[in-house]
């Protein structure tokens, strides 16, 4: 008999018209007499466990813990309590004031005037492949201007 630990066909473990071949299998096989003998203890120590005694007033306790209704925000709000929102305060007030810092000092000035237009235009030398981009870029662009302006023509 092949072992059925091993062969992942723990069902045949529970079939009482094998128990005799498992028998066998289980004093030859030695993965699954050391499971049966864990399984043993596991029982025998269960039987000898004594379940402590349930308090007199277990019941009252038990339905009065049931009937109280807890809020779903209640339970997602309870562990940041009064408590945590005193320590928290400093923290809080302490990060308040560098953002505002951080702000005021580096708050956008005035922009820059633009340059004086002038008549000439300026040259500048481009790699191949930026200039490549900027051409197909442009070309979009102009497609795209021809599809959004409608002529006088068209409106009719």
């Amino acid at each position: 008999m092949r072992c059925p630990i091993e062969t992942c066909e723990g069902e045949l473990l529970l079939n009482p018209a094998r128990s005799a071949s498992l028998g066998d299998h289980i004093r030859d096989c030695q993965v699954c007499g050391e499971f049966a003998a864990a399984q043993r203890s596991v029982d025998q120590a269960l039987e000898l466990w004594e379940a402590p005694p349930v308090s007199d007033d277990f019941d009252r306790r038990l339905y009065r813990r049931i009937e109280r209704e807890v809020r779903w925000w209640e339970f997602l709000v309870r562990p940041f309590g009064l408590a945590f929102a005193a320590r928290m305060l400093p923290v809080a007030a302490a990060a308040g004031l560098l953002l505002a810092a951080g702000l005021w000092i580096e708050r956008p000035g005035a922009l820059p005037a633009p340059p004086p237009r002038t008549a000439s235009a300026e040259v500048e030398a481009l790699p191949p492949e930026q200039a490549e981009h900027a051409l197909q870029d442009m070309e979009m662009m102009q497609e795209f201007s021809r599809l959004v302006r409608v002529d006088p023509a068209d409106r009719l």
